[in-house]
């Protein structure tokens, strides 16, 4: 008799909870705001126990992120300048099917002449036909237009005007003009279900990986707070407020671009040696700290 109660019990809460729900649906089409009413609604399920709301933890944290979404800008979900892969307008069409290949993309935006003047893109389906039958293919020919925005544009208008425009590509302009990013559409959906991955994205090394020796392999794009801690090590002030990466960092330290296989020494000893540089930014390093005596621990 106990279980037939107990269960009995849980039934009437779950027709509860639906019947509350149902109750808040009809009060939401009749009144005047429903978009403010449903952002309620939906606030209210996130934050009620998983066994009264009936939702799923993934359920919870997509719901969650989607009323974040307005909160967001272009600029949290862009791909940064740095690490934007282009090609001139100039390039043939095997140059640009061996980047498309050697990256895994199947949109690369293309510029004439410099990054700050991207003119299109192209898609991977557009140059198979050209590639399968041998055909010779002019670049401008079958470029695609791109989007242009602002880095302060909300992430969920831009999402919505990438659907209108059937575009799924954007290119971020700074204030002067000049290229500050690229955001697609995967990136700004990632912001609501999380890192889409497929068949051929190959998993990121660990950022810091503790060698043998006491080393550390570094990735120099890390945040120097997300370094400090993660391995208990406190850089010196760089003395400049705008300063936020290890690359940036060592830059500061050295005056310059370093070389590879340089080694720069911040004022307590700490050296970074630079393991890999592409294009005058600094992408891996080897970070060793001076030994200290028990007396200085």
């Amino acid at each position: 008799m106990k279980m037939v109660s107990e269960k009995k019990s849980k039934d009437e809460k779950s027709k509860n909870f639906w019947v509350v729900l149902w109750q808040k649906l009809v009060h939401l089409f009749r009144a005047p705001s429903n978009a403010e009413a449903l952002r309620e609604i939906v606030e209210e399920l996130v934050e009620d126990p998983l066994s009264a709301s009936g939702l799923s933890s993934a359920e919870r944290t997509a719901l969650s992120n989607i009323l974040k979404l307005r909160e967001r800008r272009v600029i949290d979900c862009m791909v940064p300048r740095a690490d934007i892969v282009a090609l001139d307008v100039s390039v043939s069409l095997k140059e640009l099917a061996d980047e498309m290949s050697i990256n895994g993309y199947s949109r690369i935006p293309i510029f004439r002449g410099t990054l700050d003047d991207v003119i299109g893109m192209v898609h991977v389906k557009d140059i198979v036909p050209f590639l399968a039958q041998q055909k010779p293919c002019v670049i401008p020919d079958i470029l695609r237009p791109v989007l242009y925005v602002a880095p302060s544009m909300p992430a969920s208008k831009l999402l919505l005007q990438m659907r209108q425009t059937r575009q799924h590509m954007a290119v971020v302009i700074d204030e002067f003009g000049g290229v500050d990013g690229l955001v697609t559409i995967e990136d700004v959906v990632e912001e609501i279900i999380g890192e889409i991955e497929d068949e051929h994205d190959i998993p990121p090394p660990p950022p810091v990986v503790v060698r043998p020796d006491g080393t550390l392999l570094a990735d120099a794009r890390l945040p120097i707070e997300s370094f400090e801690r993660q391995t208990g090590l406190l850089l010196p002030s760089p003395g400049a407020e705008d300063i936020d990466t290890l690359g940036g960092y060592v830059l500061h330290l050295a005056g310059r671009v370093p070389q590879v296989g340089e080694i720069v020494q911040s004022p307590d000893g700490i050296s970074f040696e630079i393991l890999e540089i592409e294009q005058s930014r600094v992408n891996r390093l080897r970070i060793r700290a001076p030994r200290r005596t028990p007396e200085e621990k």
